[in-house]
């Protein structure tokens, strides 16, 4: 016999659209399948991202600095596209359904990237020294990887927030394992990386780019039948409608009514009768005293009914009005993530760019690419994630007294600090190289004997700060988000990565235009990073974090954490 209690009170159905059962849906029995298919699709995307810029420099033929603002700008666009996939998710499709329709998209971009690397006509002609790509090669290859873009559009907002729907958040068992989730779907991201880091960027250095795209876009198929098999165990969050309708009718009652003057009795304010709140899955929020000029929308007068029905567009819920004030909270702590994301994006275009004049030896017959070394960051993140979740948690709770050791927020602090000596290493590594070179007279040197693995340390510390910031920012975003804007809100989290990369694109575009002046090479040369100054690069980044954490600070200190209203 089915009790009440044997049902989520968090809105969730399951794959038939009937309540979800505790017992026969979600939690870890769902998880597997969620990690699988983010494991895959990220050995996808890493597989052909990682060593994009080569590819880009190598087969295009393209500069430095131009292939680096390539990638940085499509992975900009990777990081953008969420925002449309996750309106799609919360409005209309639901999460589930966005993620199996964009992931095809995926699949025939992975696709045709690889028809583009592998079919006479459309690769480049290449001879001993250099490549030539036409107009409709090039084409054919920059469509593919924005098709790619759109296809991640629809799967980075959505998989981990799908993940975390698993728990409910009105049962204190679940609840808890919520947290420890995130440490796992971000390892889970990192194992696909590491495949991708290590076997494929060999592969495409080494047997060729066909082959090099084609086992990721097998992965990507890979990755959808993972997602499929785990259907009957999933809860789904319905769509609620557009929440950019729901913000937008708040703003202009606010407006309309922005004489009338707020009670200071919150419980005047214009909230439902009934234990649901009026928005599809999505529990109440209490009160808070924040931003009291959008509290002019939940204030009852007597034109807001139409007909005997209240006018959306004049009288809104407190609930929907906490729902702006949450969104509203949120940005200043997204924009500090922007300049963390400009330093991780430095992994897969400058380090790499570094990496390219060292040593690539590891004994005399074998040499590792330098796009390689990033697996480093992914070791780093693989031993980290389980070791913050296993030891530092419960180490940090003994002094903090907080559940999850630190708050979401000193969690992500913490990370922008690593980030600080991350650049500190890159930049020194650089002085030490280029005083090589000086001292040496290596100026012309495509290779100088000074070993890749120098760079290991400052690999390390990006993905220790990623354990730290990433996933701290990942759930942070999902916590704090409204329940009915929880994709949106993970778009959201991930557009400061896009614009952490737009970011970079613009400072090296400044940096090139300043140092190259009156016939200058500049600090990053397109021919010869050994005349350059790339050490000066990484130490303004480095200056650029530290501001940005000490804006982090103050902001922290200011931020109210939301209230929801528990039902009975």
């Amino acid at each position: 016999m089915e009790s009440d209690d044997d049902y989520t009170k968090d809105g969730t159905v399951d794959i038939y659209k009937k309540p979800a059962n505790k017992k026969k849906t979600g939690t870890w029995k769902a998880c597997p399948f969620i990690l699988g298919d983010e494991g895959c699709e990220r050995l996808a995307y890493y597989g052909m991202s990682t060593n994009l810029v080569n590819y880009i420099k190598k087969r295009l033929n393209l500069g430095i600095a131009a292939s680096s603002t390539t990638v940085t700008n499509w992975q900009g666009t990777c990081y953008l596209t969420p925002l449309l996939g996750a309106f799609l998710a919360d409005a209309y499709l639901g999460r589930y359904w966005t993620i199996a329709g964009f992931s095809l998209l995926y699949i025939i971009g992975m696709a045709l990237l690889t028809i583009s690397a592998s079919v006479s006509g459309l690769k480049p002609v290449c001879n001993d020294v250099t490549c030539h790509s036409t107009s409709s090669q090039r084409t054919a290859f920059f469509v593919s990887i924005y098709l790619i873009a759109f296809g991640t559009g629809g799967i980075k907002p959505c998989v981990s927030s799908f993940g975390a729907d698993q728990f409910d958040d009105n049962d204190e068992k679940e609840k808890k394992k919520k947290s420890s989730f995130f440490n796992w779907f971000y390892l889970s991201i990192n194992v696909g990386a590491l495949i991708a880091a290590s076997a494929l960027v060999y592969i495409q250095e080494n047997v060729g780019w066909s082959w090099g795209f084609g086992v990721p876009a097998v992965a990507m198929a890979i990755a959808l039948a993972f997602f499929f098999s785990g259907t009957r165990l999933y809860r789904l969050q319905p769509p609620a409608g557009s929440p950019l309708t729901r913000i937008l009718q708040v703003f202009v009652a606010s407006i309309r009514k922005c004489h009338v003057k707020p009670p200071h009795d919150e419980t005047r304010l214009y909230e439902t009768t009934d234990k649901e709140s009026s928005i599809i899955g999505s529990r109440k929020l209490e009160h808070s005293n924040e931003f009291r000029f959008f509290d002019k929308a939940a204030v009852e007068t007597g034109s807001d009914k139409v007909h005997g029905s209240v006018c959306p567009w004049s009288l809104c819920t407190v609930t929907q009005v906490e729902e702006v004030k949450s969104i509203i909270r949120l940005l200043p702590v997204w924009a500090t993530g922007i300049v963390f994301s400009c330093v991780y994006s430095q992994m897969s275009t400058m380090f790499v760019q570094q990496g390219g004049y060292m040593d690539k030896h590891i004994g005399p017959n074998f040499t590792i690419p330098e796009a390689c070394l990033s697996i480093f960051d992914t070791l780093s993140v693989i031993f980290w994630a389980p070791f913050y979740d296993l030891v530092i948690i419960p180490w940090a709770r003994k002094y903090t007294g907080n559940e999850r050791g630190f708050t979401q927020l000193q969690r992500m602090g913490i990370g922008l600090v690593i980030s600080v000596f991350a650049m500190a290493a890159a930049a020194v590594l650089e002085i030490v190289r280029l005083d090589y070179v000086r001292r040496n007279n290596y100026y012309d040197l495509k290779s100088i004997p000074m070993s890749i693995f120098w760079q290991v340390p400052q690999y390390f510390l990006i993905g220790c700060a990623e354990v730290f910031t990433f996933i701290g920012q990942l759930e942070f975003f999902y916590d704090q988000a409204p329940d009915a804007m929880r994709s949106l809100c993970s778009a959201l989290s991930l557009t400061t990565t896009s614009l952490g990369n737009y970011l970079s694109t613009l400072i090296v575009t400044i940096v090139n235009n300043v140092t190259t002046r009156h016939g200058k090479v500049g600090w990053i040369p397109d021919e010869n990073l050994n005349r350059g100054h790339l050490d000066y690069f990484y130490w303004l980044l480095a200056i650029l974090s530290i501001i940005n954490f000490f804006v982090y600070l103050w902001i922290s200190k200011w931020y109210t954490y939301k209230k929801v209203t528990v039902k009975a």
